[in-house]
């Protein structure tokens, strides 16, 4: 497997320099194609030489070894060394055709030893061989700021020292020492493969043509070049960092909300068993309670609802304290009896209805006097007195009224308080409805024991479709189904309560009055969602009793766009650049991180459509206050695009740049990307190339031709001839 063929050139490449700076690890990439991962470069350092035989082992060595360069076809050998000063190379310098002095770009001292050390060792075994300057890992120069080399070193401390900024040798420096030793200069890296083919490459060029000079007849030698010139080596770009968003905690705060009861003003009645509840959130989550809660009592009528066929044995439902009962038609658009229809008794569709204030009967307006005209105006549950009573027929519903009883405080302590007391039918059970309102609140049901079929006739009984559709499944094996009717359900309720409680303010409790208007909200939900909003109106703060809540310096606007999270838990749409920084400042300043981290993927997607010339200013302009307002991720975005359009941010935005906190004018310019000395190189080697093809190409001179021409159009042969 060894023999060599009459057509190849063997080339002998001894590889030398100090320990530990990469000179195995290069051969094997070299000569096996072996990929290096960085755990595998941080590992602790264990002398080791590679084994010449491996050529004569190993066939697949022996087949990389063979290559074609500058249309010569070569056998390479490979001659490790090791890197102790003491030890005696002389065998493996023997009949050496070119070598190799390594030294590690993350070890300045090794770089030193090379032309103090062993270039005078070479000199003094091969006076006439070719050598070649190879500076290894050069990856040193990008890795010693990433964040996964460092958090790896952290891990493995104190056995691996990091690399830092001034263990770098920069390409200025390693060419240096080259053009003084007059020697070519490359630089290698195993983790990046970037050079390893082309250090071995011009190796073996520079020793075809130093033998060159020695065999006059080898025609094939006389189309080997010089060492060619290695291109510079450009870091990768930083990638950009990704947005992460934190879970959302909806779910655990509306049960929050449900096992609280701070500020509870609905009661629902079953049997002798009342359950707290808040009036706001059964309006958007129970579309059965709606009707009741929002209907205009100023008509004296409630639509009648269908009844349901469950609970059939329930009667109906008249005053029990006597009185005339009012008979209406089944036409939810015709509320009010016609004179034909006044004598016939209701069917078992319409709606009974009797109105009490201090339980006492008020006098039934005529049907004819009940016109548009003779209604002061919308009378809706909320807005009736103490002692109002309202006698329902409804298959789940018995009555509401308007009574001062007991309730909790902010602090979880009971007072009298006037309460909505909804009383249901009371053939249902109290864990039913406690489990119906547990679903009414999260979306799914708790994990207590409950019967499911009564349950299941509840949840009819009192119009609840999704509680019904969610039991079905899971009588049918079909729990798999329930997440998504959960979210759904999420989704309805948040829409309602978007448009319901937010936009139009039902049974809000609380005025926050801010910087161009006033806001409605409810002070139950923002305990619950916001730890700030809870001690501020738990604690013992003048904001807990306060009506109108002030919050100086606050627009209208941002406020507005803080309650559509904390009732939507999303963004509103369309949210302006002039809009960011006070959102982003005004939810650190309540303490809601997912908030803040929402606003911040939403700046970044809207500046990543915009061009460059656009964002750059902005980018500018929010990095300090970003900082300042704790919206990191949004910071690391911007000075990771800042750095990648250094270059262009100091063409366009110079005075911009230069008012930036002199520490985020450093990062920038130590981070920046492309960095200065892959500039600084990358000039170099465009003169050094621009040079040697001049060199290679010499410009002819200009063979100017003898001028027989005359003055103006008469040649001067014409004047002779004249």
């Amino acid at each position: 497997m060894d023999n060599e063929q009459p057509d190849q050139e063997l080339v002998k490449c001894v590889v030398v320099g100090d320990t530990a700076v990469g000179k195995t690890r290069l051969i094997c990439a070299r000569a096996c194609n072996q990929r290096v991962s960085l755990p595998q470069l941080l590992t602790k350092h264990v002398p080791t030489v590679w084994a010449i035989d491996q050529y004569r082992i190993c066939k697949e060595v022996l087949e990389r070894s063979r290559e074609i360069v500058d249309g010569v076809n070569v056998t390479l050998r490979l001659w490790d060394t090791f890197g102790d000063h003491d030890k005696d190379r002389r065998f493996a310098y023997g009949r050496s055709d070119v070598v190799l002095l390594c030294f590690s770009i993350a070890n300045p001292a090794s770089l030193k030893n090379c032309a103090v050390i062993w270039y005078p060792e070479i000199r003094k075994f091969c006076p006439n061989t070719p050598v070649v300057l190879v500076g290894c890992k050069n990856d040193t120069r990008f890795l010693y700021m990433d964040e996964d080399y460092l958090r790896f070193c952290r891990g493995r401390s104190p056995f691996i020292r990091p690399v830092t900024e001034d263990d770098i040798v920069m390409p200025d420096e390693g060419k240096r020492v080259a053009q003084e030793l007059g020697i070519p200069y490359y630089e290698s890296s195993v983790l990046t493969y970037y050079g390893v083919n082309e250090v071995f490459e011009n190796a073996i060029r520079a020793a075809l043509y130093a033998r060159r000079s020695t065999r006059f007849r080898a025609v094939g030698l006389k189309r080997v070049q010089r060492p060619l010139l290695q291109v510079p080596f450009c870091p990768p770009k930083p990638p950009v960092p990704e947005i992460t968003i934190p879970p959302s905690c909806l779910q655990f705060d509306l049960e929050t909300l449900f096992r609280s009861q701070a500020y509870t003003d609905l009661i629902l009645l079953t049997g002798s068993v009342g359950f707290s509840a808040h009036r706001f959130l059964l309006t958007a989550a129970w579309p059965a309670l709606a009707k009741i809660l929002l209907f205009d009592f100023s008509v004296g009528l409630i639509p009648s609802p269908i009844p349901h066929r469950r609970l059939s044995e329930t009667p109906s439902v008249v005053s029990s304290t006597g009185g005339e009962s009012t008979e209406f038609n089944q036409d939810t658009e015709s509320l009010l009896p016609s004179d034909s229809d006044a004598s016939e008794s209701s069917s078992s569709q319409s709606c009974r209805l009797v109105c009490f204030t201090n339980r006492a009967l008020v006098k039934e307006t005529p049907s004819r006097q009940l016109g548009c005209h003779g209604i002061p105006g919308r009378r809706l549950l909320h807005e009736r007195e103490e002692g109002f009573y309202c006698h329902i027929s409804h298959p789940g519903f018995q009555s509401v009224r308007i009574e001062k009883c007991e309730g909790l405080d902010n602090q979880g302590k009971t007072i009298s308080s006037v309460q909505t007391i909804v009383s249901l039918n009371p053939h249902m059970s109290d864990q039913a409805v406690a489990s119906c309102l547990h679903f009414l609140y999260t979306g799914h049901l708790d994990g207590c024991q409950y019967d499911m079929e009564e349950l299941k006739e509840a949840a009819d009984c009192l119009e609840i479709p999704q509680l019904s559709i969610y039991l079905r499944n899971m009588c049918e094996q079909e729990e798999y189904l329930n997440p998504d009717i959960t979210d759904r359900f999420r989704q309805n309720l948040c829409l309602r309560l978007q448009s319901l409680c937010l936009g139009e303010g039902t049974f809000s409790d609380v005025l926050f009055e801010l910087e161009g208007g006033i806001c409605q909200a409810h002070r139950p939900l923002l305990m619950a969602r916001c730890d700030v909003m809870a001690a501020m109106f738990r604690g013992d703060f003048r904001e807990s009793s306060a009506k109108v809540v002030s919050f100086p310096g606050v627009m209208h606007s941002t406020f507005r766009q803080l309650l559509h999270y904390l009732y939507t838990d999303t963004l509103p749409h369309g949210i302006l650049d002039t809009d960011w920084l006070p959102l982003i400042e005004l939810a650190n300043r309540l303490c809601l991180p997912r908030l803040v981290t929402i606003v911040e993927q939403s700046v970044i997607l809207d500046l990543g459509q915009e061009s460059m010339f656009h964002v750059l200013p902005l980018t500018l302009q929010l990095l300090e206050p970003c900082q300042m307002h704790n919206a990191d991720q949004l910071t690391d975005w911007i000075l990771s695009y800042l750095t990648t359009h250094y270059n262009e941010a100091c063409r366009e935005c110079q005075k911009l740049l230069r008012n930036l906190h002199p520490e985020n004018q450093a990062y920038l310019n130590k981070q920046r990307w492309p960095p200065v000395w892959y500039l600084k190189d990358y000039d170099a080697y465009d003169r050094s190339l621009t040079d040697r093809m001049r060199e290679e190409k010499p410009i002819k001179p200009l063979k100017r031709s003898r001028n027989n021409s005359g003055c103006l159009c008469f040649s001067g042969k014409f004047r002779r001839n004249s």
